[in-house]
């Protein structure tokens, strides 16, 4: 079927151009992109680069990178200023946590604690995910009963974790980290890749 000029011609605009190529005598038209699409798509484009390369006028603030670095400032501060308003955890000896590890009562209540919170980094099992693995002989932070009591307490700010003493109790904190001390050696399916370093357990036995 052919077609007059009038009828190539679409309302209020120029007529459309057939292109050269055809294909078993069917030929198409150039049909473009309205401009007002193209110049976004560019402009598109033309912001993301500014934004990679972290100018400062591109967006609110002195680029992306200080803007992080204003946020973990601000963090600490409201950390810090938390730790001051909270009394110090009890201190617990390396025997006293070894010997809530085989009360059954502590570590019940540990094992609560350690699902709700710690479990989304660290898997139900201790296995690892977004933290590392809980169950092998190699840690970041120490290894040692009063170390892992010492991680749970203050967090570990740069990597995400909080300060569990600040939504804890100090007897809740140690139950968790004593229940910590049961998952060595335990085997998850899957475990996380060790990070840190190879540490040698104290005595199991107080």
């Amino acid at each position: 079927m052919t077609t007059t000029p009038e009828q190539d011609k679409p309302k209020g605009g120029e007529p459309d151009h057939l292109l050269d190529h055809d294909y078993d005598g069917i030929q198409e038209y150039d049909n473009p992109l309205p401009r007002w699409w193209i110049n976004i798509f560019w402009l598109t484009i033309l912001f993301s680069a500014l934004y990679a390369l972290n100018l400062p006028w591109v967006g609110i603030g002195k680029g992306r990178i200080a803007n992080y670095e204003h946020d973990m400032a601000v963090a600490r501060e409201r950390q810090a200023a938390l730790a001051a308003k909270s009394p110090p955890p009890a201190t617990t000896s390396a025997a006293a946590l070894l010997a809530m590890s085989k009360d059954p009562s502590r570590l019940a209540m540990g094992k609560e604690r350690f699902v709700s919170t710690c479990a989304a980094c660290h898997r139900e099992d201790g296995g690892g995910n977004i933290g590392p693995n809980l169950t092998d002989e190699f840690w970041i932070h120490g290894g040692q009963p009063t170390e892992i009591l010492k991680t749970v307490s203050d967090g570990v700010l740069d990597k995400g974790m909080p300060a569990w003493s600040q939504t804890l109790t100090p007897d809740e904190v140690a139950a968790v980290a004593a229940y910590v001390l049961t998952l060595h050696d335990t085997h998850p399916p899957n475990p996380k890749e060790p990070q840190g370093t190879k540490v040698e357990r104290e005595a199991e036995h107080p």
